[in-house]
């Protein structure tokens, strides 16, 4: 039985994608390992957002290589259709395929050691073609409603290595959902790369949401990473429904209305924040998550000051936070007053610092009250996951009982089985009926310490 390995950077609709694929290789016959072990094939699913992204995925490819020298490497994702002919004659690489053709890996695969040959481009693109994941690296799993985007924003290479927007058709995806909850997972989260404009015979994102939180099944839905100008003023009270995780990934980029017109963004800074208000009016716990662009052609000293001053107010739990990098072909890249690498960095810092201090203020008015945990992976000596983040510990609000989604300890026998409250005291350690108070406390407390996130809690 031959063996697959895979690594995935870049966003969360790639994690998708590769999960799909883990799925479709174990369903073929082969043998998943980790990366870190020896394998006759490694899929690298790659990012081409930023120049920083391009490096991570080329000495990943470099590391695949040197690893399993007499291993086959096939390279796919974003860089894969930014930088195809540098790939493509390269000696270290297999084959590279682009997005559309991601999911006939395993068909390329099956061909290449049937000794057929076999190109990448002579299989058909099908940017939905993905198998329903069964066989996960994640305990939770994703569910992809739309690819590609016409928003042209003048820094995003995304329109092209993902092409024009396109929504999955309703029904697949319902069927999609229903037999990801038949094989045992307990989070759905809708990805895809501008799902606010999903768009299929009538129906809208808000529509497709309804539809899905009417199936039948235990499990809770989260949405991935949104544009601010994607839906409409009553989507806020989808999140009333006990199944949607009450967390938004909104991304508002700059807080200066000039760099955001340069940027070709379709909102302001007032138009941002009156969705927070309008969340936290509903539900004051709300958590937001954002992305911060820094350094952009032209950003001002009070340009940058607005930023400071708007992602202060707007309270975020997190702050993913970018240098902003130059990208071939696009509009910005063009532009004059290019900002010096120094001043992207003293910026990138300044925002860092912001996001651990309104990190903290997030988790201090989570004190005392309980939450609804999806555990990842639980052992005699770590409480909580080893992946933990913020927002799976703080968002999931359930009253007075608490669920616990268990992973076995290979990720591809991985099957989620909601514990009741007991179980959490046999498999944590925690008594079941008290709040989380003591565990924040003592995280926020290490994290002061150490000023970084903890990946791994330690039990007392």
């Amino acid at each position: 039985m031959k063996s697959v390995s895979f690594k995935t950077l870049g966003c969360r609709l790639n994690q998708y994608e590769t999960d799909a694929l883990v799925t479709r290789f174990h369903q073929a016959g082969y043998r998943i390992v980790d990366f870190s072990d020896p394998a006759d094939i490694t899929v690298i699913n790659t990012c081409t957002v930023t120049n920083q992204s391009d490096h991570k995925s080329r000495n990943t490819i470099n590391h695949a290589a040197r690893k399993n020298p007499a291993g086959m490497v096939v390279v796919t994702g974003c860089m894969a259709n930014n930088h195809k002919e540098q790939l493509e004659a390269s000696d270290k690489i297999t084959y590279v395929v682009d997005n559309r053709r991601k999911s006939q890996i395993v068909a390329l695969v099956d061909a290449h050691f049937k000794g057929e040959v076999a190109h990448p481009d002579n299989f058909a693109g099908d940017v939905f073609g993905f198998e329903t994941v069964d066989k996960s690296l994640h305990t939770r799993t994703s569910i992809k409603v739309q690819d590609g985007c016409d928003n042209f924003c003048t820094y995003c290479i995304v329109p092209s290595v993902r092409g024009r927007a396109v929504s999955r058709p309703l029904d697949e995806i319902l069927e999609n959902i229903r037999r990801v909850v038949d094989n045992g997972f307990k989070e759905i989260v809708i990805t895809g790369v501008n799902i606010g404009r999903y768009r299929y015979k009538g129906f809208h994102f808000e529509q497709m949401l309804e539809n899905i939180l009417e199936l039948p099944g235990d499990f809770r839905v989260r949405i991935s990473s949104m544009e601010p100008d994607g839906f409409g003023p009553d989507f806020h009270k989808l999140f009333r429904h006990p199944r949607m995780a009450p967390h938004l990934h909104l991304c508002i980029q700059s807080g200066s209305d000039p760099v955001l017109k340069k940027m070709r963004r379709m909102y302001t800074v007032r138009s941002f924040m009156d969705i927070l208000e309008t969340f936290r009016k509903d539900q004051p716990d709300f958590n937001f998550t954002t992305d911060v662009i820094v350094g952009f052609p032209g950003e001002t000293e009070q340009d940058f000051q607005d930023t400071v001053s708007v992602v202060k107010q707007a309270g975020f739990s997190h702050i993913h936070t970018f240098r902003y990098s130059r990208r071939k072909g696009t509009h910005a890249d063009r532009m004059e007053d290019q900002v010096a690498e120094s001043i992207k960095a003293e910026r990138s810092e300044v925002i860092r610092q912001i996001s651990e201090e309104t990190r903290l203020e997030y988790m201090r008015s989570m004190l005392g009250k309980t939450q609804r945990v999806l555990i990842e992976k639980v052992n005699n000596k770590y409480r909580m996951t080893e992946n933990l983040t913020l927002t799976e510990i703080f968002e999931e609000k359930i009253g007075k009982k608490a669920k616990i989604n268990h992973r076995p300890a290979h990720p591809a026998d991985m099957k989620a089985n909601w514990a009741n409250v007991d179980k959490a005291h046999e498999l944590l350690g925690w008594q079941p009926e008290v709040s989380l108070e003591e565990g924040v406390s003592n995280l926020i407390r290490w994290y002061q310490a150490e000023q970084s996130w903890a990946k791994k809690i330690q039990t007392e």
